[in-house]
């Protein structure tokens, strides 16, 4: 019997950060037919607020050292106000959306990562995906929305990269459904120049994306993104798409679609 289709769609922070591209994106989330699955970043957001509240936030190519009261921010922040306002602006588009963090129904387990070069403090890696736990809330006909905190299965929360969150998402769920993974962000794809927003690779596999790496096209907020996408198509997610939130809603728009 054929899988069912499950939709799981990350937005980026820049477009969290525009409230007029955001409701537009929550609309056209709302009309997506079947299940569907949306994570969230708001990596700016809690930028801001730290330094409202005096904590300066310590960058390290692209990902923020975590230490006990940059992660009190990021959950207030990313489980509290970011996350309630879209579920909140869902529901007025009649998609019954409940937030969650890793924790919940400990839904997504991560073990700290280890100190190598660097210690990012409480960050965690994603080690396991209680797909079935969230089967029954989509079963339930909830839209499952998830923000970028995850948790060690002892008490312990985490930050943790919500491109990651939502290949691993798209992974596990892979064992139930037929899925589709598509990363939103202010561009309109993968780009072959980064100043030029008409320059996308309209498909690509994993040889080209090789080749393309090694001929550095790909500058260093693409790259996680890009092995995120691969290791998710690499673990039976079926299709792979980049562009900009009109993609889920607009198919003449252009995007990336990536495949092996």
């Amino acid at each position: 019997m054929a899988k069912e289709k499950l939709s799981v769609v990350k937005v980026g922070g820049n477009v969290i950060e525009d409230k007029d591209a955001l409701a537009s994106f929550l609309e056209g989330f709302s009309k997506l037919e079947g299940k569907k699955i949306l994570v969230h970043g708001g990596g700016k957001r809690a930028t801001h607020i730290a330094s409202k509240l005096g904590i300066e936030s310590n960058m390290i190519n692209g990902r923020r050292v975590t230490d006990a009261e940059t992660l009190e921010v990021i959950t207030m922040v990313y489980g509290g106000l970011v996350n309630k306002n879209i579920v909140a602006q869902l529901q007025g588009l009649n998609t019954d959306a409940i937030g969650l963090t890793g924790a919940d129904i400990n839904s997504i387990a991560s073990k700290k990562r280890p100190v190598k070069d660097i210690d990012y403090g409480f960050v965690g890696d994603v080690k396991k995906v209680n797909y079935k736990s969230i089967d029954k809330l989509m079963q339930a006909d909830f839209t499952p929305v998830f923000c970028a905190i995850t948790h060690d299965e002892n008490g312990q929360l985490f930050n943790t990269n919500a491109d990651t969150i939502a290949s691993e998402l798209a992974i596990g769920l892979s064992n139930l459904y037929k899925v589709e993974l598509v990363y939103c962000f202010e561009k309109n794809g993968v780009l072959m120049e980064v100043d030029d927003d008409d320059s996308v690779i309209d498909f690509m596999d994993s040889g080209t994306y090789e080749i393309l790496k090694h001929k550095g096209v790909f500058h260093d907020g693409m790259l996680p993104k890009l092995e995120n996408c691969y290791h998710a198509i690499s673990e039976g997610v079926s299709r792979v798409f980049i562009g900009n939130p009109t993609i889920i809603s607009n198919k003449e728009q252009k995007f990336t679609t990536l495949f092996l």
